[in-house]
């Protein structure tokens, strides 16, 4: 029984770009370029500054407890301080529904919306930001429900044995719809204008800003707060930062046709029987626990904490055995991430590049680096930095492509440093924040070292996840500010915010900041 659908990549691309009118006539004729924001808060040309980062927190209430609502309230003081928020991905659980939107997004961080002192009157599709948050999409904000489900075949045995369950999944009647509600939440969907002039009148009126690279959208912070495409760049006190879609260059490469790969299909036909087997166990045992008992509210938090790591490492077997696609790697938004860090080296006010996107390359969580996916966006993102290193030559001199990379995806907070790689994501800067709300992991017993081919290629500094068993679990939730110092060459002072949910009690706390 699977609990989620993954749609294919393009039709991920196909649908996304029909929502945001990709390369309409209307706006090329314009000269519009869809891929980039001017931040209109009067203060980007402030070369220090601060943000917030948060990721994975689209989660309700786990174990009678809200953690995303704790978490929003740790970065509520940093306010003042902080430009705008960045968001790694997975804004709502299980399966990006925009029935949960109001529940899972608006409630907890309301103080950020317009109207967010009455936010049970503000429409998933209506929201403007008091404070810019700036996402991209997770897994789950496109994730879809199973045809099963959407025909509510409730006499089949899984989905009597789900409907038993007492694990709160936060599923509803129906899944993003590709990604819908998330576009309709955060980006700029030009395919609502459907009369003749209003499109023209919209792009007249907020795509304003002359760049190198044409027109572009003005976003401002209380007013119109759109995003103009699900990749994204927008620069900030000299610092470039590039927001990237991850969910459609993560496709494995397929099997080969060979006995080895043969060997490799049996293997993970069997590995993902054994998976579907467990999660029927896992639902079977929630069933004859009481969520109204707190210790066996908590057991049904851990209980779902393995269902959604199961149903992720199951996803990825599927990856892993599907047929080759036509169109299962989106080249148009990797080639538009090369051309864009080139142009931002040989750009001389630019001090520095930040690139966020959900999928982590480099983590040391129990589950995600053995995964397909894992491996195909290290080896995508390799190739785009590799290039890049080799078109902008010594302008680097001793730095890397790219100065910090910020994923989600793994529920914890992580940050790790490349050494050597053989390619251009050496010595590169890695921090994975994606602890903000759903259910937290564990790191995995290998620790802190990542090994490919028997080489040591990157180790793991700080990792702040689930810990513990039984009356000593700890279970810290995070978000990041992080302050941009420095004149030629940025500094990154990070600093971990954690709500911890200990022995029935909240307990909150920073972690000693780290530099850049």
């Amino acid at each position: 029984m699977k609990l989620v659908s993954d749609p294919a990549i393009a039709k991920k691309i196909q649908k996304m770009n029909q929502r945001v009118r990709w390369e309409d006539p209307l706006i090329k004729r314009r000269n519009i370029d869809q891929t980039k924001l001017v931040l209109e808060d009067g203060q980007a040309n402030d070369t220090e500054f601060s943000f917030l980062v948060v990721g994975d927190s689209g989660s309700g209430r786990h174990g009678g407890q809200n953690p995303q609502r704790r978490v929003a309230e740790l970065a509520l003081p940093h306010l003042d301080d902080c430009r705008f928020m960045l968001h790694t991905g997975d804004v709502i659980y299980l399966v990006g529904s925009s029935e949960y939107y109001q529940q899972n997004f608006i409630q907890p961080y309301k103080e950020y919306l317009v109207g967010g002192e009455h936010p049970k009157k503000i429409a998933y599709d209506n929201m403007t930001f008091r404070v810019p948050i700036l996402p991209v999409p997770g897994n789950h904000d496109y994730y879809d429900l199973p045809i099963v489900f959407n025909l509510l075949s409730i006499t089949t045995l899984p989905i009597r044995r789900l409907l038993r369950s007492r694990l709160d999944m936060d599923v509803g009647l129906h899944g993003s719809k590709t990604g819908d509600a998330y576009a309709k939440a955060f980006l700029d969907y030009l395919n609502a204008f459907k009369f003749p002039g209003d499109l023209d009148r919209h792009l007249d009126t907020h795509y304003t800003v002359k760049t190198d690279t044409g027109l572009c959208l003005a976003y401002q912070p209380g007013q119109f707060t759109r995003l103009p495409n699900r990749y994204y760049t927008f620069r900030y006190g000299g610092i470039d930062f590039f927001a990237l879609d991850s969910n459609t260059f993560n496709n494995p490469p397929p099997l080969p046709e060979t006995p080895e790969g043969d060997a490799e299909r049996i293997i993970l036909e069997q590995r993902r029987q054994n998976f579907e087997q467990e999660k029927q166990q896992i639902l079977d045992k929630s069933s004859q626990l009481n969520p109204d008992n707190p210790n066996e509210a908590e057991y049904l938090d851990d209980l779902y904490v393995k269902l959604s790591q199961i149903e992720e490492l199951i996803v990825d077997i599927d990856k892993q055995l599907a047929p080759q696609q036509t169109a299962d790697t989106d080249i148009e938004q990797l080639e538009w991430l090369k051309q864009r860090l080139i142009a931002s080296w040989h750009n001389s006010q630019v001090r520095g590049r930040v690139v966020y996107f959900h999928h982590p390359p480099y983590v040391t969580e129990a589950t995600k680096w053995e995964q397909g996916q894992t491996l195909a966006i290290r080896t995508r993102l390799r190739e785009v930095f590799n290039a890049v290193a080799e078109a902008v030559g010594d302008l680097p001199q001793d730095r890397a492509v790219v100065d910090l990379v910020l994923n989600g995806h793994a529920h914890c907070l992580e940050y790790l440093q490349t050494y050597n790689t053989g390619h251009a994501d050496s010595a590169m800067n890695w921090i994975v924040c994606g602890g903000s709300g759903f259910s937290l992991r564990r790191q995995r017993t290998e620790g802190a070292d990542l090994v490919e081919r028997d080489k040591l290629i990157a180790r793991s500094h700080l990792f702040v996840g689930r810990n513990g068993h039984g009356s000593a679990k700890r279970r810290p939730y995070s978000c990041l500010r992080i302050d941009v110092t420095g004149e030629n060459h940025p500094r990154f002072i990070v600093r971990p915010l954690v709500a911890e949910w200990y022995q029935q009690e909240w307990h909150n706390y920073q972690i000693e900041p780290f530099v850049i």
